[in-house]
């Protein structure tokens, strides 16, 4: 079983921005989509969102904000294969 290293949120956001993150919340839903921005309490904007419920997607939602205190946690999402590499 892996540790968990704590990690400062504020730098760890900065560093995710502009980049595809999954973003789970307290009730199950998981959404995956380009973090925009944070604000100081730590809410989200995503872009070019899509919505999952048990693993499966529920469609395209496009640009969300998300409320801090819905957050059960936020990953870097590996980057689609589909993307160009320069």
């Amino acid at each position: 079983m892996s540790a968990v290293n704590p990690v400062n949120p504020k730098p760890f956001m900065q560093e995710l921005t502009g980049k595809p993150v999954f973003v789970k919340l307290k009730w199950g839903l998981e959404y995956k989509g380009y973090l925009v921005s944070t604000d100081g309490f730590m809410n989200l904007q995503l872009a070019n969102t899509e919505e999952y419920q048990d693993g499966k997607s529920n469609g395209a939602l496009g640009e969300v904000f998300i409320r801090c205190n819905n957050v059960l946690y936020i990953r870097e999402a590996p980057a689609d294969k589909t993307e160009k590499t320069e």
